[in-house]
């Protein structure tokens, strides 16, 4: 069963992988860069100061540090505990794949960039649906587009990428309802 489960995950893999062409090569290349989105993390930053105040917000910055750390760092020990080959260093995938990446690390199970994406677009949501009801669906959106990238330049497994998205997800929540405990705890209501 799981090995039918993963030959499906390397044939999807190749189809997706393989509808990209160079004419969009550079465009995923940006997307799937770290540093791209920085401007959207500060806009995000910037409307939680604007709707909460000094005190909550620096509370929050606190909270999304160790979320960012905690889904880095769970997705390090699920890759070096799974062991998985990303697809550009695994035989019989890397010979049929479109590899556009600058690099590709050793193991992909799961996804850095789905988890840290997803956890941020579920937190970043969740805080400013008071103010911005529909917020959630363009992170979401934008959160699926990144891990999409991953796919697109040829270092993760579809696989990879929803499992990663699901553990953000999951993280995202989590710290979201860790940051209101706090806040209720520490930061007084005025």
């Amino acid at each position: 069963m799981i090995d039918q489960l993963l030959e499906l995950d390397k044939e999807l893999f190749l189809f997706l992988n393989n509808l990209g062409s160079e004419t969009w090569d550079t465009l995923w290349l940006v997307i799937t860069n770290k540093l791209t989105f920085i401007p959207l993390y500060a806009i995000l930053l910037f409307l939680i100061f604007k709707k909460y105040g000094l005190k909550p917000f620096l509370m929050m910055i606190l909270v999304i540090a160790v979320m960012i750390t905690f889904t880095d760092q769970i997705t390090n020990v699920f890759k070096d505990g799974f062991m998985r080959a990303r697809p550009c260093r695994a035989d019989g995938v890397s010979d049929f794949a479109r590899f556009v990446a600058e690099r590709c690390g050793k193991y992909g199970f799961f996804s850095g960039h789905s988890s840290n994406s997803m956890a941020a677009a579920v937190f970043g949501g969740l805080v400013l649906r008071p103010f911005f009801k529909k917020l959630i669906f363009v992170l979401l959106f934008w959160s699926f587009i990144v891990a999409y990238s991953r796919i697109y330049v040829g270092v993760h497994y579809p696989l990879d990428i929803i499992c990663g998205m699901a553990f953000g997800a999951l993280s995202g929540f989590m710290f979201y309802k860790l940051n209101g405990y706090l806040q209720k705890r520490f930061i007084p209501s005025e």
